[in-house]
Parts: structure tokens; C-alpha cells; sequence
């Protein structure tokens, strides 16, 4: 009789698994398709891709990569632009938030929670309401045509900074800080030797997170950006199009490819991050 019940328990046990297994192959494919088509298309000409869907690449790819050079895009100026943009916003924002998380925490000042409040009402306002006085006040410090506003206003990252807040919350513990004060470590000796080291599975999940935000950004470098040695990667893609004669879409997914390439890279490299990420703000010991 027990030996029965186990059997039927094992059937039950496979059968789940084997329908989990399915349902998790089906939604990997399902988020695969998208890409795997953009890459199938860069080498596809126009009329194919008129033509409709298809699963398998083509031949044109290098007759796609002439088109797209004609069109003075230019991959490598792209690329050191939009890598400039991502890596310094990316270091701004994990580095200030995490400094501000930390002030959040450690320190019971009077004016805590008030301030705490104060950075979860600025995650409500849409960074597009207020890009008209920021492109004025840019316009005024002579910084259009600059990477600098790219890049600074990444230092006030309120997303982030309630982010890695909750995560310190759990994760850190106050004798360490006490002890490293006992010591004579001053303030920020102690954030950046111990404190950073703890908050390092928080900062590279975020770290991926804004790379990739700041990487595919297009609203507010199109604004502020209008020399073409300026342009980053998206900029580049927005101005492929073409009229609806002349059209070359195998070349705009080359180029959509093309920026999507250095994505693929960093996610591949960093992504074990995002499942450790799952795990933030665990129980203190």
C-alpha cells in the first residue's frame, strides 16, 4: 500500500515538473523570439522583411551594413558616446545612492523620515514633466551639446535610493559601524572600505538596472544633443528612418542590433547578480 502511494506521489511529482518545465521553456522562447527576429532581419533586405516573418537569417547583411555606413552612422562614435553616458550615470547613481542609504540608516537625525517622504514623492514626478525647465537651465549654464547633463543628474536616483535603503535595513549591522568608529575610521572611510563591500550584491543588481536605462535612453539626449559627434547609439538608430520610399529597414535592424549587442554582453557577464538581487534584504543574523 505504501509502496503504491510513493509510485503514484512520484507520477505526481513528474508530472508537475514536467509541466513546469514546459510553461518555463515556453516564456524563455516567448522572450527570445523578439530579439532572435531583430537579429534574423538585420540580415533580411527591405522586400523580405515586407514579405513577412521569418525564422531563418539571410544574405544581406553586408549589403545592410554598407546602406547603414552611407547613412553616416557611425557605430564606434556611437558606441564611445553611449558608453561615456551609461558608465558615468551608472557610477553616479549606485555610488550616491548608496551613500544616501546609508545616511538614511545609520544616522537618527530629526528630519529622517520627513526627508525619506520626501525622496518617495520625487519618484512620482515623470522625468518628461520636467524637461523643459531642465533643457532651460542647461541651455543657461551653456551645456547643451554636452554629456555633463547626462551624467550628473544621476547623483539624485530616488528609486534607487529607496532600493538600497530597504537592503541596508536588513543587511547591515550597527556594531560594525560602531566598531569601525571605535577604531578611528572616520565616515566615510567606513562607507567606502565597509559598508560599500556589503551593499555590493544591491549595487551591481542596480548597476545593471541604470546601465541599461542610461544605455537606451533616447528622450533627453535627443534634446539636449544636436552635434553629430554628440550622438549616442539610439540618437544615431531614431534618425535611420527614411521616407516611405526609401525606407531601408534591414539597415535599421542592423543598427537596432548593433546597439543591443553590448547589452547582451553586460547581462550575460553581470546577470548572476540579478538572481542573488532576489535574495536582498534578507534576515539579519
Amino acid at each position: 500500500m505504501h509502496s503504491q502511494l510513493r509510485k503514484s506521489n512520484a507520477i505526481a511529482l513528474n508530472i508537475n515538473r514536467t509541466i513546469i518545465y514546459i510553461v518555463c521553456i515556453f516564456l524563455a522562447l516567448l522572450s527570445i523570439a523578439p530579439f532572435w527576429i531583430m537579429f534574423v532581419n538585420a540580415t533580411r533586405s527591405t522586400s523580405e522583411i515586407q514579405q513577412g516573418l521569418a525564422i531563418l537569417p539571410s544574405g544581406h547583411l553586408m549589403r545592410n551594413l554598407e546602406i547603414l555606413l552611407d547613412k553616416s552612422f557611425d557605430p564606434i562614435t556611437g558606441f564611445v558616446n553611449s558608453f561615456i553616458i551609461a558608465a558615468g550615470a551608472t557610477l553616479c547613481a549606485v555610488y550616491f545612492s548608496s551613500l544616501t542609504a546609508y545616511g538614511l540608516v545609520a544616522y537618527n537625525w530629526k528630519l529622517r523620515q520627513p526627508f525619506f517622504t520626501f525622496i518617495i514623492l520625487v519618484m512620482l514626478i515623470p522625468a518628461q514633466a520636467s524637461a523643459v525647465g531642465f533643457y532651460q537651465f542647461m541651455y543657461k549654464l551653456g551645456w547643451t551639446n554636452n554629456h555633463l547633463p547626462l551624467i550628473l543628474p544621476a547623483i539624485a536616483s530616488p528609486a534607487i535610493v529607496f532600493f538600497m535603503r530597504q537592503y541596508l535595513i536588513g543587511a547591515l549591522s550597527f556594531e560594525v559601524v560602531e566598531s569601525a568608529r571605535v577604531d578611528g575610521s572616520g565616515e566615510f572611510a567606513t562607507f567606502n572600505r565597509i559598508i560599500l563591500p556589503i551593499m555590493m550584491p544591491a549595487v551591481a543588481t542596480q548597476a545593471i538596472f541604470v546601465f541599461v536605462a542610461n544605455w537606451n535612453n533616447l528622450f533627453m539626449p535627443l534634446i539636449l544633443l544636436t552635434q553629430k559627434e554628440k550622438y549616442t547609439l539610439p540618437i544615431m538608430v531614431s534618425l535611420l528612418r527614411g521616407d516611405i520610399y526609401r525606407t531601408e529597414y534591414g539597415s535599421i535592424y542592423l543598427g537596432l542590433s548593433l546597439t543591443a549587442i553590448p547589452l547582451f554582453i553586460i547581462y550575460f557577464l553581470l546577470s548572476r547578480y540579478i538572481i542573488e538581487g532576489v535574495a536582498l534584504g534578507s534576515v539579519k543574523e
